[in-house]
């Protein structure tokens, strides 16, 4: 793989790191800012809504620019999204920064997924994507710990002063060996993108992403209230059965990028069904230790496994010039399934059957996420279909 493949994870860790890290700050930011611990709550959602509105109109308006000056371009937001974060002199600032910080993170992705594939032969490709991904499984598993730890220790504007010096070396990185492009950007036609959008495979394949990701997040939301409360670990076993899920993150993460390579219609299904299996073994697998650590990490191999397939799946249904955008729609899909899964195991834990069931009720998504990739198939080349 060229190293220009590893700039790009690099960013991609970057921008990982402060998606995540303000969970384990939460308390800290609440008790400096004097708001609750729910209003604090809400910059994750504020983030997760910057990426899911933002990237798709950021990523149309850079359109007409090579890409990589807008992969620079956007690391230079996140640097400065980061440092605003820093300097938030109230609750209010915090969260216009973090909303800042979460354009540059949607449209790298979705740019940066496309670039990835330029990079490599076309039998390479999904695991270009993979490697890129990699960057946000390390920033899982070591940057938002080390965080974390920072925060704690030195007070949580060290953290984002932290991930600000990461960012210029992120694009320190990215300036020197991402190339320049092969070809003079496309004429920027949003309308003729937004109909690459709108057509039925590319809908399909967002859909898919979004029942798929809502399926991972119902879970791990609530990971560690599943752990203490129904496994019976203690609060401190919670971190070193993270690194477990973290580690089962990154292999399944490249091994997804391994499958979509040799068939992706099938490498969809396959990883969405192993989703599903393991969401639904869960539910039994809470009540023993040994096993509960066990599928943390499958679970994490197993959620991770589809995002280079479902990443593919829709840049190969969308063409020429529409790929940038609907590539950084599909990572906005991820962010909405990450969005719609946390509520519903919200509502399963006040509403319906208990927190102990949530496992068994996201197990439902990745199924039916199978049955719309099933529809997306067969609405598409009829040799996939026929291969499925």
């Amino acid at each position: 793989m060229p190293l220009a493949l590893y700039a790009l994870t690099a960013g991609a860790f970057g921008i990982g790191v402060t998606e995540f890290v303000i969970m384990g700050l939460l308390l800290d930011v609440s008790r400096e800012l004097n708001v609750t611990i729910a209003a604090a709550g809400l910059l994750i959602s504020g983030y997760a809504l910057g990426v899911t509105i933002g990237a798709p109109i950021l990523t149309a308006l850079s359109a007409r620019f090579p890409r990589k000056h807008v992969l620079v371009g956007l690391m230079a937001i996140f640097v400065i999204g980061n440092a605003a974060c820093a300097l938030a002199p109230s609750y209010e600032w915090l969260m216009a920064a973090r909303i800042l910080t979460a354009l540059a993170h949607g449209t790298f992705f979705g740019v940066g997924a496309v670039v990835a594939t330029d990079l490599v032969s076309k039998d390479r490709q999904a695991s270009a994507i993979a490697i890129m991904f990699t960057g946000l499984t390390v920033a899982t598993v070591l940057g938002v710990p080390l965080g974390t730890w920072l925060g704690q220790s030195f007070g949580w504007r060290m953290t984002f002063w932290a991930v600000t010096a990461v960012g210029i070396i992120a694009m320190s990185i990215v300036a020197a060996l991402v190339p320049r492009d092969r070809s003079k950007p496309e004429p920027s036609d949003w309308r003729a993108d937004l109909r690459v959008i709108a057509s039925g495979p590319v809908l399909l394949g967002l859909l898919t992403t979004v029942l798929g990701y809502a399926g991972v997040f119902a879970v791990f939301t609530y990971v560690a209230p599943l752990l203490t409360e129904i496994t019976g670990f203690p609060d401190s076993a919670v971190s070193p059965i993270l690194l477990v899920f973290g580690g089962g993150m990154m292999a399944g993460n490249l091994l997804g990028g391994r499958l979509a390579d040799g068939h992706l219609a099938r490498a969809i299904v396959v990883t969405l069904g192993a989703l599903a299996l393991v969401l639904g073994v869960t539910t039994l697998a809470l009540h023993n230790g040994i096993a509960a650590v066990l599928f943390a990490g499958l679970l994490g191999a197993a959620g991770f496994a589809t995002v280079a397939p479902l990443q593919m799946w829709v840049l190969s249904n969308a063409k020429g010039a529409g790929q940038s955008l609907a590539s950084s729609f599909n990572i906005g899909a991820f962010n909405l399934g990450n969005a719609i899964g946390a509520w519903v195991g919200g509502l399963v834990i006040d509403h319906g059957p208990g927190l102990a069931y949530v496992p068994l009720i996201a197990a439902i998504f990745p199924l039916l996420a199978i049955a719309i990739a099933l529809a997306a198939v067969r609405s598409g080349r009829p040799a996939v279909a026929a291969a499925v």
